[in-house]
């Protein structure tokens, strides 16, 4: 059997941490910007910290696991 948790982890963060699909830390004119499509190195920076740490708290700490078959 395969475990598909770290993966469906890793695609449902990285759709909901793109920087500017849904907010931007820290955005062009504010501190969050939302919906901006606009992005830039520091949010890209700040958005990977972000993916890292809950990543690792969802893989590694919680232990989320999917088994198909």
């Amino acid at each position: 059997m395969a475990d598909w948790g770290p993966v469906f982890v890793a695609v449902v963060l990285f759709v909901l941490l793109s920087p500017g699909l849904l907010f931007q830390i820290p955005g062009n004119g504010r501190l969050v910007e939302f919906v901006s499509l606009k992005t830039s190195g520091l949010a890209i920076f700040v958005h990977s910290i972000i993916f890292f740490a809950l990543a690792a708290i969802f893989i590694l700490a919680i232990g989320v696991h999917v088994y198909t078959g």
